[in-house]
């Protein structure tokens, strides 16, 4: 069994690499980076090491690398004869692997089984995404390509945080993974993938998940850079930033309540495994890394905007959220162009336009005005108004 998986980061190699290592698949790596796909070439194995409680080693072999930018037909070679294509390169970047997965399709036989195809992104249906992106590339083919994949989306979950210097293609993670896969779209074929788990409905799944982890985590982030904390555990530390995080995921547990149905209690102990897990101080993850692409994370769809409107649209509490988006605001990262450009229209866009550009809201929509509030307010601080 063979997997092509676009995105040969940390994320591909310490948490989607080794799962389809460990369900017996021979990986391909796709990447752009040059000096990575040479590494890994030149490496027999590599180690992922979870730091933490409970944390081992796992040795992954069985793997090489291609490169989409310089060798676009090698990529189209390998997927005309993989089994199953995943992808860990972020949201954004899915249109740019769209027409690779056309190019393997038009190459593969029609005998062959349809190629099981899932994007692993901390975003809610990226794989329909993908899927969209995929039918657009294909062109006047798309109905005649469609029909040789399948697409399911998924839920995963593993902090992999910045690595030391000099690790080579190892990787350290934390010991927690989760991924979580949609059964539907496969019928009796499912992929081997001994660490995943199917189910039939994914959404409580991928909003639990996109709504405790990744909320809480850039929340952490927002709050500590606030008051000057450096590492994610460093900001959980001060009694001040954990209430505030805390009090933002209450209100997302509560709408998962509302929509899904998933029990209060369990909620309760999934937010405190979580933070458990943000509290690992083997991990050093950094404020900086974790906050940065605040516009991206201030979207319409993502873990703060989203959970939030929903409250808002239910007549649930709000305020945790809004104030972790405040917080949002106040990000200031030389080193991260989202940030920089965040602040800068600050400066320069209108307190309106800006919330109504940034977050997808509706002006009529009921969380509008308490956005609005603390763009004015962020505006406030920097002397603008």
């Amino acid at each position: 069994m063979k997997a092509v998986h676009f995105g040969a980061g940390n994320i591909g190699r310490g948490f989607v690499g080794l799962l389809l290592h460990d369900g017996g698949y021979e990986i391909v790596f796709s990447d752009v980076a040059d000096e990575l796909v040479d590494a890994i070439n030149v490496a027999s194995e590599y180690t992922v090491h979870e730091a933490g409680p409970g944390g081992v080693d796992h040795v992954v072999t069985g793997f090489r690398a291609v490169n989409s930018r310089l060798d676009p037909d090698a990529v189209a070679d390998e997927l005309s004869t993989a089994d199953v294509a995943t992808t860990a390169v972020g949201p954004t970047v899915l249109r740019f692997v769209a027409p690779s997965i056309v190019a393997g399709l038009r190459r593969r036989s029609a005998d062959a089984p349809p190629l099981q195809i899932m994007a692993c992104e901390n975003a809610i249906g990226a794989t329909d995404q993908l899927r969209a992106e995929v039918e657009k590339a294909a062109g006047a083919d798309a109905a005649e390509l469609l029909a040789k994949a399948v697409f399911a989306n998924t839920a995963v979950d593993r902090i992999v945080p910045a690595q030391a210097p000099g690790q080579g293609v190892d990787v350290t993670v934390e010991p927690y993974v989760e991924w979580a896969i949609e059964a539907g779209p496969f019928g009796k074929s499912r992929p081997s993938i001994p660490g995943a788990h199917f189910v039939d409905d994914l959404a409580p799944y991928i909003e639990r998940k996109l709504f405790t982890v990744n909320t809480g985590h850039a929340a952490t982030a927002y709050f500590g850079a606030r008051v000057g904390a450096t590492s994610i555990a460093a900001a959980l530390a001060d009694p001040d930033v954990a209430r505030s995080v805390e009090a933002a995921l209450e209100e997302t547990s509560a709408v998962l309540t509302a929509e899904h149905g998933l029990d209060p209690a369990d909620l309760a102990a999934y937010r405190a495994k979580i933070l458990e897990r943000f509290r690992n101080p083997e991990l050093e993850d950094s404020v900086d890394r974790v906050g940065r692409q605040p516009l991206r994370k201030l979207s319409r769809h993502e873990r703060f905007i989203g959970p939030a409107a929903m409250a808002s649209e239910r007549g649930l509490s709000t305020a945790g959220l809004v104030a972790a988006v405040s917080a949002a605001l106040e990000f200031v990262e030389p080193a991260d162009p989202q940030a920089v450009e965040l602040q800068q229209r600050l400066h320069d866009e209108d307190a309106t336009a800006l919330t109504a550009e940034v977050t997808g809201l509706d002006p009529e929509h009921p969380l509008f005005r308490s956005i609005r509030d603390a763009v004015i307010a962020r505006q406030g601080q920097l002397g603008v108004v």
